[in-house]
């Protein structure tokens, strides 16, 4: 692990949220009464001993606020470094492999039955999440969290196409402009099998979790066709290419793709009429985390109204921290109910992981 004393330059609660008639406001008059509740925590069974003073994290990259790891260094005395990842199953591959002395990782939703299968997560301490009551009671006890024993919700989003409407036209809304040779070598999707194969089933008008023979072959060949209009699979770094306009149309996540309007105003991001991807990530803690009660202590930090809504803003990507919404300069709403119809929240494949890695390597070594 590298040392970072700054933090690196990154998803069925919404549906409900919407069924509630909850809008954001509402959400976030709820939020004026909760707060904030560090105070000393008795000791209990499930004590944890003296504060450590070093804390490892593993998490996506481009998901934090500039200040969040020094503020939480400067205050708990606690050295923080940092890894980085940029899918799922770079993060999966190297835990699987047996990489230990990390504390907290992020993973989304479609990997926690994967984790628990393995026996890699711990259940959380609530004696030390003092802030927990912050955390909208949409984001708790989700379905692949059952009683949230395990994760502390951190953001939400949705994966669509990003574009510069200064230089495309006319306005891209279906995944079928990654088959549009006149955009070649001005086009990237992600760097993510789930996110790549999942689009072209969607566009085909199927779930993008199928783990049916033939619609993944249909999805296949779709990728395939588009793989000469790419310029590369690129996940975050792509921000940058949009920005200086060397790429024109990219697949991406809705936080990153805010990330780059903040710094060019001729990008916009919209979810293509076929649907797409809604995901949601929670912290977790390794069962091997070698600091522990420092990890509690960064969990029930990061639930602080301000520290959640710096974050939020910081990343472009939804808080789950009802306390934090008034906060935040943002206030993303939630999906409306058009929107929902066309989102999907990412499953475990089960026995179709093996098909899918397989045609992931087809797609990009073909």
């Amino acid at each position: 692990m590298t040392e970072s004393p700054a933090p690196p330059s990154r998803r069925d609660f919404v549906g409900r949220a919407i069924a509630l008639g909850l809008s954001v406001p509402g959400l976030a008059a709820v939020a004026t009464a909760c707060g904030r509740a560090d105070g000393p925590r008795p000791a209990t069974a499930g004590d944890l001993g003296p504060l450590e003073k070093r804390l490892n994290l593993y998490l996506w990259s481009d998901y934090l606020a500039d200040d969040t790891i020094s503020n939480f260094e400067r205050e708990f005395g606690v050295k923080v470094t940092i890894d980085t990842y940029e899918s799922n199953e770079e993060m999966a591959a190297k835990l699987l492999a047996g990489a230990t002395g990390y504390d907290l990782v992020l993973p989304s939703t479609y990997l926690f039955p994967l984790l628990f299968a393995k026996n890699l997560i711990a259940p959380l301490e609530r004696t030390y999440l003092g802030n927990w009551p912050n955390i909208a009671p949409l984001f708790q006890d989700p379905a692949w969290d059952p009683s949230s024993a395990h994760s502390v919700p951190w953001g939400w989003g949705t994966t669509g196409i990003a574009f510069r409407r200064d230089l495309v036209g006319p306005r891209p809304d279906s995944w079928g402009v990654f088959l549009d040779p006149r955009y070649r070598a001005k086009m990237t999707m992600l760097d993510d099998h789930r996110d790549v194969i999942g689009s072209f089933l969607r566009y085909r008008g199927r779930s993008l979790n199928s783990v049916d023979p033939a619609e993944l072959a249909q999805a296949k060949a779709d990728a395939i066709a588009a793989k000469p209009n790419l310029k590369a699979y690129v996940s975050a770094a792509v921000k940058g290419q949009l920005i200086a306009g060397d790429v024109w149309i990219a697949q991406l996540w809705s936080g990153d793709a805010a990330q780059a309007m903040a710094e060019q105003p001729e990008i916009e991001f919209v979810v293509p009429k076929e649907g797409s991807m809604i995901f949601a990530d929670g912290l977790v803690m390794l069962k091997s985390a070698p600091h522990k009660r420092a990890a509690h202590e960064f969990l029930n930090y990061v639930l602080r109204p301000e520290v959640a809504a710096a974050i939020a803003d910081k990343t472009g990507y939804g808080t789950p921290n009802l306390a934090a919404l008034p906060l935040t300069k943002s206030k993303i709403p939630y999906p409306n109910a058009d929107e929902l119809n066309r989102l999907e929240f990412q499953t475990d494949l089960g026995r179709g992981a093996e098909l899918w890695d397989r045609l992931w390597t087809e797609i990009k070594s073909g």
